[in-house]
C-alpha cells in the first residue's frame, strides 16, 4: 500500500516533488501504520499514502524523511471540505504540514504541545493532503519515537469551527438561525457544572438536558434513576470549549448547539432558550428562518 518518490531536503519550500513522476497508491484504507526505516536505505524516499475513508488514523513509528497523506474519500462533488485532526498524546518525531496550492503550511511542530483538535478548510480542486516531515536524528541512532493522529473529513458544514481560532463572542441572530439547522447537536438544558483545564486550554461544560432535538452520535445519553436500571426523562452530556472563552455556570435554560469531533461535543452557539425563541419567532413571522424548529 506504499509508493515512493523523491523529495527535496527542505520541506518548507514549494512542493516541487509534486512535479516528479511519483507512483500513487490506490488503497481502500481508513488507517495507516508504517515506519521510517525505508529512509535509512534511501534518504530521498517519500512514502505516498492514500486513505479512502471519512475518518481513521495515521501512526508513524521511527519517523524518517517524509510521508505524504492524501485524504480522498467518496464524498459529494462539492469541493468544500473540512478536515479535523487530533494529534496523539505521544506525538514525537515529526512535524505536520497542510498542503495548499503547492505550498506547505505548518500545523503542528515536533516537541510542541499539540492542540486537542485542529480543523481547517480544504478548498479547491485538489484533495486534502498532509505532509509529515521527520525531525533529524543523530547519524546511526534510531530512538523510539512515534507520531500519529486521528482524522475526520466533513462535508460543507458552515457550523464546523476552526477550533484553533474559535471566536468567543455571542452568536448574532443570523448565526444562531443557521446553527439550529447545521449543528451536529441541538439540545435544551441547564449547565450543571464547568471545569477548566489550563493544561489543555479547554473547559468542559457538564449539561443536564431536558430535550435533545438531534445529535449526530451518542454524546448525550439518558440518565438512569439511582438504584435502578430505568432511564429517566433528562439527558446528560459534556460539551468542550476553549478556556479563553471563560465559560461560567449560569441559571436558566440554554439552547446548546455545536459540532462533534472524535466523539466529543464542541460548543457553538449557546443562547438562553427564551432569547432564542424570540429570535426564531420573529424570523419565522418574517419567513426568514433557515429551517423549521420545534418551538413547543
Amino acid at each position: 500500500y506504499l509508493c515512493v518518490g523523491e523529495m527535496l531536503p527542505n520541506a518548507t519550500v514549494l512542493l516541487c516533488f509534486l512535479a516528479l513522476q511519483l507512483r500513487h497508491c490506490a488503497a481502500d484504507l481508513c488507517s495507516w501504520t508504517g515506519s521510517g526505516f525505508a529512509a535509512a536505505v534511501d534518504s530521498r524516499i517519500v512514502l505516498q499514502v492514500r486513505l479512502r475513508c471519512t475518518e481513521g488514523s495515521v501512526r508513524w513509528v521511527y519517523p524518517g524523511q517524509a510521508v505524504r497523506v492524501v485524504l480522498e474519500p467518496n464524498l459529494s462533488s462539492n469541493l468544500r471540505t473540512t478536515v479535523c485532526i487530533k494529534p496523539s498524546p505521544s506525538f514525537r518525531g515529526a512535524s505536520v504540514f497542510i498542503e495548499r496550492a503547492g505550498e506547505l503550511e505548518l500545523l503542528v511542530t515536533d516537541g510542541e504541545r499539540p492542540r486537542q483538535v485542529f480543523c481547517f478548510r480544504a478548498d479547491g480542486p485538489h484533495r486534502p493532503a498532509l505532509y509529515l516531515q521527520a525531525s533529524p536524528q543523530r547519524e546511526g541512532h534510531w530512538s523510539r519515537r512515534t507520531m500519529g493522529f486521528r482524522y475526520e473529513l466533513l462535508g460543507n458544514r458552515s457550523a464546523v469551527p476552526d477550533l484553533g481560532h474559535t471566536s468567543c463572542r455571542p452568536c448574532n441572530d443570523t448565526e444562531l438561525l443557521m446553527a439550529i439547522c447545521n449543528s451536529d447537536f441541538v439540545v435544551r438544558g441547564y449547565i450543571k457544572n464547568v471545569t477548566h483545564s489550563p493544561e489543555s486550554q479547554t473547559s468542559l461544560v457538564e449539561v443536564t438536558a431536558v430535550r435533545v432535538y438531534w445529535q449526530r452520535s451518542r454524546v448525550f445519553e439518558r440518565q438512569v434513576a439511582p438504584g435502578t436500571s430505568q432511564s429517566i426523562s433528562s439527558w446528560h452530556g459534556h460539551i468542550h470549549t476553549l478556556l479563553r472563552c471563560h465559560v461560567r455556570p449560569g441559571d436558566g435554560q440554554f439552547l446548546f448547539t455545536g459540532s462533534e469531533h472524535f466523539g466529543e461535543a464542541w460548543l457553538g452557539c449557546a443562547p438562553r432558550y427564551k432569547d432564542f425563541l424570540s429570535v426564531y419567532q420573529t424570523a419565522r413571522a418574517a419567513r426568514l428562518n433557515s429551517c423549521d424548529f420545534p418551538s413547543d
